[in-house]
């Protein structure tokens, strides 16, 4: 039964491709619903063979294979499509602060010697500041390369009122880390500020004596796996996000995106692999990391990742998975979160790539020199952009400012920005997953349970 929906899958979608192509060569006259009709079958046929398969990770890929068609052939439906994606990251968004605090609190309490606790965090530290250090440069050697931003005639779309466009000082970047109160941190899902409550909070908790330690340490291991379930529950939800997401973002950029910034996607996608390839793979195989069983942990939350474009979505599942990895508990409580500001390698690429593209299409030549002092100002200000809307837009915008470049060509990337982010937030949540084995293995914590078969996705009712 598997197997036959594949191949009608398979046979539909190829169907519908050739006919496109002989169309477009005017060999012959198609009816415009017939391709239609070719996908829409193909996609109903591979809707079966999920079925049949019953994995949580198929679901996701075919929902992103279903939100595609409907994106190109029902773009007013998946314009009203958009609320069922806003619930999902609603959900994923009430997860996030009981969560990094019950696993942060744990992870450093649950330790009876802080100063190993203290020297993991440096470890995670240096190695986050030398793995986002080289996706800057990759970023910036990547679009010198390309020069995608040459020769673009596009007239920029109005600008969003000043008021709400903050150059992000330094002395406000700095601030803005520590939390004034916990509660209005946890309201506005400030991640950065609940990660510094709750390590101080566990490190308080960690110098109490046993007797009064106890019962709020085991709160905590309690919520942790309250909040585990609370997870698992709502990723039952996620394919029918994930099509609405990409049904939606689809239906808003179409498929006559300009060639420059096709350009610039394919420069910031064949970076992303190249930082992959180059960087965190040698890293893994330096590591020890066996390559087989961590891949197959990072199928479901990097696929989650990629299609939502959220890397909050993605935390919950990640810690999960690094822990039936094999990575100790504490140390993927305390790293995976950590590095959700400070290991933010993709985001780190894109800024840089995006920053040079727009002195390219506003025809202002940058030397070395100051490209290299734009990545110095990048590795600042980029910390802490995950988990928050838009927040690499403000950066870039800071940034620009910063360096005397026009704003207006920035809001040419908001066509595909929803396309970047997805590769980008994607390879956040890979490194940062890679941290947390990394810095096990340093921590001679790292032990390796299951095989690849065991670390299946989750399997569905």
């Amino acid at each position: 039964m598997k197997k036959y929906c594949l191949f009608i899958a398979v046979l539909s979608l190829t169907a519908a491709a050739l006919l496109a192509v002989a169309s477009q060569l005017g060999m012959v006259r198609v009816p415009d619903y017939v391709p239609v009709l070719a996908r829409s079958v193909a996609a109903v046929a591979l809707m079966a063979y999920a079925s049949a398969r019953r994995s949580l990770t198929i679901w996701i890929f075919v929902a992103m294979l279903v939100g595609l068609e409907i994106g190109l052939d029902w773009p007013q439906v998946a314009l009203h499509g958009k609320v069922f994606s806003q619930i999902f990251l609603r959900l994923i968004s009430v997860i996030i602060a009981p969560l990094l605090f019950s696993t942060l609190v744990t992870g450093i309490a649950g330790h009876s010697d802080l100063k190993k606790t203290g020297r993991m965090g440096i470890k995670a530290l240096v190695y986050f500041e030398v793995v986002t250090t080289l996706a800057l440069f990759i970023g910036l050697a990547a679009i010198n390369l390309s020069q995608a931003g040459v020769g673009v005639r596009l007239p920029p779309p109005a600008a969003p009122p000043a008021s709400h466009l903050v150059k992000p000082a330094i002395a406000d970047t700095i601030l803005k880390v520590f939390p004034q109160n916990i509660a209005r941190s946890v309201a506005r899902n400030e991640v950065l500020q609940v990660v510094v409550f709750s390590i101080l909070f566990g490190i308080a908790l960690a110098l109490v004596a046993e007797g009064k330690r106890r019962p709020m340490l085991a709160f905590c291991e309690s919520l942790a796996e309250v909040m585990f379930k609370f997870t698992n529950i709502v990723m039952f939800y996620a394919p029918v996000a994930v099509a609405a997401a990409i049904a939606y973002t689809v239906s808003q950029t179409g498929a006559g995106i300009l060639l420059n910034l096709l350009q610039l996607l394919a420069t910031l996608y064949a970076a992303l692999v190249v930082f992959v390839l180059a960087v965190l793979l040698p890293i893994a195989l330096l590591a020890r990391i066996p390559l087989r069983p961590f891949i197959h942990a990072l199928t479901e939350p990097a696929s989650i990742a990629f299609a939502t474009a959220s890397s909050e979505a993605a935390l919950p599942i990640a810690l999960e998975k690094m822990e039936s990895f094999g990575v100790a508990r504490p140390v993927a409580a305390f790293v995976i979160p950590a590095g959700y500001s400070f290991n933010l390698a993709g985001s780190a690429l894109y800024l840089t790539l995006a920053s040079v593209f727009v002195a390219q299409v506003a025809r202002i030549p940058m030397s070395l020199g100051s490209q290299f002092a734009m990545v110095f100002t990048l590795m600042l200000t980029s910390k802490g952009v995950a988990g928050v809307s838009r927040a690499a837009l403000v950066i870039l915008l800071g940034t620009a400012a910063s360096f005397g470049l026009p704003m207006a060509p920035i809001f040419i990337l908001l066509g595909i920005d929803q396309l970047m982010d997805m590769g980008r937030t994607a390879v956040n949540v890979i490194g940062n997953c890679l941290a947390a084995a990394v810095v096990a293995r340093w921590e001679n914590e790292l032990e390796v349970r299951l095989t690849p078969a065991q670390v299946e996705s989750h399997v569905m009712p």
